[in-house]
């Protein structure tokens, strides 16, 4: 395999202007998932896509390949309007999506299968790519019989053997154990920094801060509801990157800070409507958060990079929990940081009943959709009301599992509360006795 250095910043690979993407919703409006982005990629650079779940990321990758056409808005590959599926692309996917009954050798062949590749050049490629990638010997294996790990080496082998300018990588480590993907990730980027990949751009979608500063050049931030660029930053750092270097660390916090900046100052929460997606945290896991952040070492106040390496969550599962307790005004978001408010302290110092009562006037004071459920529960005569209605409601304004989300949450919540009661087989709400 070619290890002629193609990483020199020559030319703009992709550039992405004004791209809007929506899905067509019978009955209601057309549902937003990506409005008014731009991106230029160029040759020689890695480039991160980071933010939610559900922010659009995924979607983009899928545009820039050619796999899917925006509804409105420019996309350019090479210079030339991009119709349809981009020569000169690969992917690697969260989930390996390898052929089981394929060996290694045979998997990593089949892009060059699909091109025309005569078989001797094909067998003499796919074993180049399988060494690069650090499985040599295994290419009569199954994926049946290697780890995660090695299975996502397989997914990389499989990409990198056609040679392709643009690699797109969706999430390629989040499925792996936290020691395994932390190596992969190593040894990616030895092999891109060697010049030993034959690729000339990586456009990669994460949700992991410290994997975007540690491997990007730029990292584009979105926001959700629709996805939008909220941010370009530059990532400045030299390879390999410190970890631990304050430099790195004080990036990573104000990323943090950049991606919890839900309003204007002194942190006020975001107004809340019945349309609102809520995310369903758990109610325990939320009371065991504040009792963390209210005993020491934090005392109160915690910064959150520190407290997702302490608690092991990432990004997508601290922020819903941070944000669900600033929504109940149990917590603030601040500049990166999560803080206890005093209604927070006193939810911590209550015993179990006092606690339900701190929570059930929390969601009916903030959350609008819980108060209404318990509104209509209140004036139905049998106290009973179908959760299609409210489902309904919110996906006419929200996709299918954003809605979903949002009716487990306020579900749970309820539940915990004792505002309503929840007749899973029926669908629908209810109040017993002692609720009415």
């Amino acid at each position: 395999m070619d290890t002629i250095d193609t990483r020199v910043k020559t030319d703009n690979l992709v550039e992405v202007r004004g791209v809007r993407q929506s899905y067509h919703k019978d009955s209601s409006a057309d549902l937003l998932v990506l409005d008014n982005v731009d991106l230029t990629l160029r040759s020689g650079e890695i480039v991160g896509l980071l933010g939610r779940s559900g922010s659009g990321k995924s979607t983009l990758l899928r545009i820039v390949s050619g796999l899917l056409r925006p509804t409105s808005g420019d996309v350019s590959w090479r210079g030339a309007s991009l119709l349809g599926p981009a020569e000169g692309v690969a992917m690697v996917f969260q989930s390996f999506a390898l052929f089981p009954w394929l060996t290694v050798q045979e998997n990593v062949e089949l892009g060059l299968e699909a091109q025309g590749v005569a078989r001797a050049e094909r067998e003499k490629r796919a074993e180049q790519a399988i060494d690069l990638i650090g499985l040599g010997g295994y290419e009569s294996a199954y994926p049946k019989e290697l780890s995660g790990g090695m299975r996502q080496r397989v997914g990389l082998a499989r990409a990198i053997v056609v040679h392709p300018d643009l690699l797109l990588m969706d999430e390629p480590f989040s499925a792996l154990d936290v020691l395994t993907a932390e190596t992969l990730r190593t040894d990616l980027i030895d092999l891109w920094m060697d010049g030993k990949l034959p690729i000339k751009s990586v456009l990669m979608v994460t949700h992991n801060i410290e994997e975007a500063v540690l491997m990007c050049d730029r990292v584009l931030v979105f926001s959700s509801n629709p996805g939008r660029v909220a941010s370009e930053l530059i990532v400045p750092f030299a390879h390999p990157r410190n970890r631990l270097d304050p430099a790195f660390r004080q990036m990573v916090d104000d990323i943090y800070a950049l991606m919890t900046r839900r309003a204007p100052a002194k942190s006020t929460p975001t107004p809340v409507t019945t349309a609102t997606a809520l995310y369903p945290v758990s109610t325990n896991i939320m009371a065991g958060l504040l009792e963390t952040l209210a005993a020491a070492p934090y005392s109160g106040r915690a910064d959150l990079p520190a407290l997702a390496a302490a608690l092991q969550l990432e990004l997508d599962e601290l922020l819903p929990l941070g944000e669900a307790l600033q929504l109940l005004r149990f917590g603030t978001l601040a500049d990166g940081d999560l803080l206890v408010t005093e209604t927070g302290r006193q939810f911590v110092a209550a015993d179990t009943d006092p606690r339900k009562a701190l929570f059930a006037a929390a969601l009916r004071a903030h959350v609008p959709l819980v108060a209404q459920i318990r509104q209509v529960l209140d004036e139905r005569w049998n106290h009973r009301a179908s959760a299609v209605r409210f489902r309904d409601e919110l996906e006419d304004v929200m996709s299918p599992e954003y809605a979903d989300n949002t009716m487990s949450a306020v579900i749970a919540w309820g539940r915990y509360a004792e505002l309503y009661s929840y007749d899973e087989d029926a669908d629908q709400f209810y109040l017993d006795e002692d609720e009415e």
